[in-house]
């Protein structure tokens, strides 16, 4: 006798759920971390605040702000206690900042533009260096933004005691700030 059509549909869509079920429970199985159902649905038994915590631990510190007191439009901020340079759009949203290793010789907090621009020279302590953006000169000295071709970053002590101007930064820094200080863009130096 044949088999009536409800009792074949009901046999396909038990053998379906047998399968979804093995399948389930063997992603579960092999899944990182505790897992917990929740109506029908696996999902991370972690506590919220575990995960917030977790979260945060993969997301980098936000950059440090601007300082306050640096003018206004498209400058480069020169923090000499930060130790730190920021590169400030025409509508006042830093672009890019980072940590660099001051000169020997600092220059008075003020506003310089930039004055000369050098692809590739040798610095005052000697070492190679590329994308050189001079702004200012203090008792003689030449001040101004260097990336070291060898990656290097001297103590700002410089060489034998010189006194020296460059301010380094790594080489992508000083690639980008080579590409956004043109002559005459403001240097805004605060304390």
């Amino acid at each position: 006798m044949p088999a009536k059509s409800s009792t074949i549909v009901t046999g396909l869509t038990v053998a379906a759920l047998v399968a979804i079920g093995v399948l389930g429970y063997q992603a579960t199985a092999s899944a990182s971390g505790p897992l917990t159902p929740v109506r029908g649905q696996a999902r991370s038994a972690e506590r919220p605040a575990a995960r917030e915590q977790h979260d945060k631990k993969d997301t980098p510190p936000a950059p440090p702000a601007v300082p306050a007191q640096s003018g206004t439009g498209k400058r480069v901020v020169y923090a000499l206690d930060a130790k730190r340079v920021w590169l400030v759009g025409a509508d006042g949203t830093a672009q890019r900042t980072f940590p660099v290793t001051p000169s020997a010789v600092s220059p008075a907090p003020g506003t310089y533009p930039v004055t000369s621009r050098s692809v590739s020279v040798t610095g005052s302590d000697g070492v190679a260096v590329e994308h050189v953006v001079r702004f200012a000169a203090v008792n003689g000295v030449v001040i101004g933004f260097s990336a070291a071709v060898d990656g290097s970053t001297p103590a700002p002590g410089g060489a034998n005691g010189r006194k020296t101007g460059g301010i380094r930064e790594a080489r992508a820094d000083g690639a980008a700030l080579w590409d956004f200080a043109v002559r005459g863009v403001k240097v805004v130096v605060v304390p």
